[in-house]
């Protein structure tokens, strides 16, 4: 009778999942909204519902993540400019539909992505 030490039967593949978040500055195939990017700036200019501040100007800055599923994680603001604009910008991303992931290598991978939100409410 002959015992195999473990480790010596047939090598295994090991599966290398790539978790690395990307950015999309260097990425083979971008993100995408579906029905590109100015669908999503409709999407949030329906949703986002503007503080009741008369004559507020800016932009709120937010990052995410697209994940390989397409949805977003890991939303961020970066800056806002007051009056809860912020969370409402947190808000509508996270009731967004999915996008169309990243891939780099033929693969899906995770991306970091950007936008500003504008942000313009009428003077009284």
């Amino acid at each position: 009778l002959t015992v195999e030490p473990p480790g010596n039967g047939p090598a295994q593949q090991e599966v290398v999942e790539d978790n690395t978040i990307y950015s999309s500055a260097g990425i083979e195939v971008k993100p995408d909204f579906p029905g590109g990017i100015a669908k999503f700036y409709s999407f949030i200019q329906k949703n986002y519902v503007a503080p009741d501040e008369p004559g507020l100007k800016g932009q709120v800055f937010v990052s995410f993540v697209v994940e390989k599923d397409g949805s977003l994680t890991d939303i961020k603001i970066l800056r806002d400019i007051g009056y809860g604009t912020g969370k409402e910008a947190e808000r509508v991303l996270r009731k967004c539909p999915r996008w169309t992931p990243a891939e780099q290598n033929g693969k899906k991978v995770r991306c970091s992505y950007q936008i500003p939100i504008k942000i313009e409410t009428p003077e009284e």
